[in-house]
């Protein structure tokens, strides 16, 4: 198969780009209103039962029937698995990009590669302040004297204030990450946001994970490759030792474990 030229490259990204203005105006035509709290929670809380055995392709069918483009997915950008599963469901779907201005070079190559490439709608979740104007309030390296604090203001005050948009989100937390997600359901309802988390990789390992990518040649973050199985902040992580834990190399040395989004 020959390379595409210039023009060509051009044209599939301008077609590719005039797809999802299409799906987005289409979209925007038939708005659907956000159902109560109290009805997705009747929601989440049925489908627990009916997914307590797992099955990811069960899941997501049900959730693109019942929430459609109300749907979000979270992305870290540390591999686009996820995505690429839900957006079999649901083309086009939300993925929540959290920009918390101190991403590795490799995150926001990955993600700008996603978007160029895959039935995704990236949204960029922006934090308040700016790293700057952050800094001047808190000053710098906020990370290193309270990284609790720092997570609060660049990701989950972001992440709950754009999911009142949605009635349910997906993650890729998995029950391998960590002693704390050991007992991660399919679905449940996330009482701190407000509408229904879906896991639908709960039960998947790592090497599922990337054996997925290998076979529908998924884009991953070249950091996979180079000791960081699990992807933060670039202040904030660095690589996994052999046989270490995969969060090991998130917040090494603190009290810290989580961010905050998923507790």
């Amino acid at each position: 198969m020959s390379t595409p030229t210039l023009a060509e490259r051009r044209e599939r990204q301008l077609a590719h780009t005039r797809e999802r203005e299409a799906h987005l105006a289409a979209r925007a035509a038939h708005p659907r209103p956000r159902r109560s709290r109290e009805e997705l929670r009747e929601i989440a809380e049925s489908a627990a039962v009916r997914f307590a055995d797992g099955d990811t392709e069960a899941v997501l069918a049900w959730a693109a029937e019942e929430f459609g483009h109300l749907t979000a997915v979270a992305c870290s950008m540390a591999d686009a698995v996820l995505p690429h599963v839900v957006a079999r469901h649901i083309p086009w779907v939300d993925t929540l990009f959290l920009e918390t201005g101190y991403h590795f070079a490799e995150t926001v190559g990955t993600r700008h590669a996603v978007e160029s490439s895959m039935q995704l709608t990236i949204v960029d979740v922006m934090p308040a302040q700016t790293v700057a104007e952050q800094d001047a309030q808190y000053g710098e390296r906020l990370y290193e004297r309270d990284p609790a604090l720092c997570c609060a203001l660049r990701k989950v005050e972001p992440l709950t204030r754009t999911l009142g948009q949605y009635e349910a989100w997906v993650t890729g937390v998995r029950r391998e990450d960590s002693p704390l997600r050991a007992d991660t359901p399919f679905v449940t309802w996330d009482e701190k946001n407000g509408l229904v988390k879906i896991n639908p990789l709960a039960d998947w390992t790592f090497d599922q994970l990337l054996a997925y990518a290998d076979e529908h040649d998924v884009i991953l973050n070249p950091l996979l490759n180079d000791g960081y199985p699990s992807i933060g902040c670039a202040p904030c992580t660095r690589r996994v030792a052999p046989g270490e834990d995969p969060r090991a190399g998130r917040w090494a040395g603190l009290d810290k474990t989580e961010c905050g989004l998923h507790t």
